[in-house]
């Protein structure tokens, strides 16, 4: 009777990209009925993202429980090979380890994806996919089966499905939530219609609207941040979003089995953005980035607009939420200047002359440094030199020229309020283990596949780096 229970589960997992730890389970939680009642029959806890904590690559990193360094990408754009210029983009194609459906579809599991980063372009699966915001449009084939794209049409009564929202940076708020309230909707029309009428043993879907919202609107929430209005209009902006949100979940929730096994879980967490730190522009000044004439026009010049004195140069950086920082070795680089056999040395000095960075009033800005040999069990394709995370995170990196300084209060690529936080969130409610309601020590998001593989009494792989979530049965 026990194997037969164990062969039927089910699993829903919930995503949350950039869901707060904070906000779930402390702000409001009394506001989130289903979220609460989840943490009352569970466990719960924070979720370390990936190193760099983004959202390409901690989702795939998440679902594969291999770490970047081994997915062999460690952001959106990554160097395509060692030359200056080639970059390449971590679509759906980059991914080359299993991720848990496809475990799950091997054992004869039937599955349902919705929204997944890298997930685009379509893979087939044992089940049905809806590919996430990485898909460049929904001209394109973007769900598996191809012909599940019809039904979708049907279900939305001939409207466009969204895959994201067309712009977040925008500074029309209005616009902004019109826009993430009308894809949050879609979306979980579809998803219920799928729940409803799609045979599922794994149900897995990624909301995107929260990770929207943050960038877009945490100023006017955060009463702390820099730049915040007292008694805006969009105050409770984000508030509404989660309750709205928690509402939808619910609508999922009441249409489960008894006994389905649920983990709500998030890639990274928030916090609010306090400016931005011009990296090139620092190094520029610290003569290790050479330009062979000044860079025309106003401001933001990008990078690739500049002309870089390579034979001159030592190091540049690229910009983001966190900063990539590359060295121009011999023999590796076509115009190397730092001999090979000094790369670790001078790795180590600019590694402590970023982080000797200071914040505008001179106090320690408070920067984090990593070498991705010293963070990753395997270092795949052309890995930045140095990850950093200026201000641990509270700045963002700017790779661009032309700001008057190292130091800007705005965005290079639009308005955006929030960097990313290394804690996301976890919540587990297994029907067979009572949680108590308790909240527990961090976990590392490597550690949900292994959890979910083991929900289904299938073995774990040899090679997963991640650790099933103690409790989970």
């Amino acid at each position: 009777m026990f194997k037969f229970l164990r062969k039927k589960k089910k699993v829903l997992v919930i995503g949350l990209d950039c869901g707060s730890p904070e906000l779930v389970f402390d702000t409001w939680r009394d506001r989130l009925p289903n979220l609460r009642g989840l943490m009352e029959r569970g466990i719960y806890g924070n979720l370390m993202s990936s190193i760099p904590a983004i959202t390409v690559p901690a989702w795939s990193s998440m679902l594969s429980s291999k770490d970047p360094g081994v997915l062999g990408f460690y952001g959106f754009r990554n160097r395509a090979d060692h030359s200056y210029d080639k970059m390449s983009i971590a679509t759906g194609a980059a991914v080359k380890e299993k991720r848990v459906w496809d475990i799950l579809g091997q054992a004869g599991k039937q599955v349902i994806v919705v929204g997944v980063p890298q997930t685009y372009p379509i893979r087939p699966v044992n089940g049905h996919l809806i590919s996430s915001f990485l898909t460049p449009s929904v001209e394109r084939q973007y769900t598996y089966p191809n012909e599940l794209r019809y039904e979708i049409d049907r279900v939305l009564d001939g409207e466009e499905y969204d895959v994201d929202v067309r712009q977040f940076r925008t500074e029309d708020k209005d616009y902004l939530l019109r826009q993430i309230y009308t894809m949050n909707d879609k979306q979980f029309k579809v998803m219920r219609y799928l729940m409803e009428t799609k045979p599922w043993d794994f149900f897995m879907f990624v909301d995107m609207g929260v990770d929207r919202i943050h960038h877009g609107m945490w100023k006017y929430h955060d009463v702390t941040h820099p730049r915040h209005e007292p008694g805006n209009k969009y105050l409770y902006s984000i508030r509404d979003y989660y309750v709205h949100l928690d509402q939808q979940i619910g609508t999922l929730l009441e249409r489960i089995p008894k006994g389905t096994f649920v983990l709500v879980v998030s890639d990274h967490g928030v916090k609010a953005m306090h400016g931005g730190l011009c990296v090139n522009e620092w190094l520029r000044r610290e003569g290790l980035l050479v330009l062979q004439e000044e860079p025309e026009g106003e401001g933001p010049i990008p990078f690739s607009k500049v002309k870089v004195d390579w034979g001159k140069t030592k190091v540049w950086g690229s910009g983001g939420y966190y900063a990539r920082i590359f060295l121009n070795v011999e023999g590796r680089e076509p115009k190397g200047t730092i001999p090979a056999a000094e790369y670790e040395s001078f790795r180590d000095e600019i590694a402590e002359a970023i982080r000797s960075i200071p914040a505008p009033d001179g106090s320690d800005i408070g920067t984090r440094v990593f070498k991705p040999h010293q963070v990753y069990r395997q270092v795949r394709n052309v890995p930045p030199d140095l990850i950093v995370y200026f201000g641990d995170l509270a700045w963002r990196s700017v790779g661009s020229f032309g700001h008057g300084g190292i130091y800007t209060f705005e965005n290079d690529t639009g308005p955006d309020d929030a960097n990313h936080a290394e804690n996301g969130m976890f919540i587990l409610a297994d029907p067979q283990s009572s949680g108590g309601g308790r909240r527990v020590a961090d976990r590392q998001l490597m550690d949900v596949a292994p959890t979910i593989l083991n929900a289904f009494g299938l073995p774990v792989p040899a090679d997963m780096q991640g650790n099933r979530i103690q409790d989970a049965r």
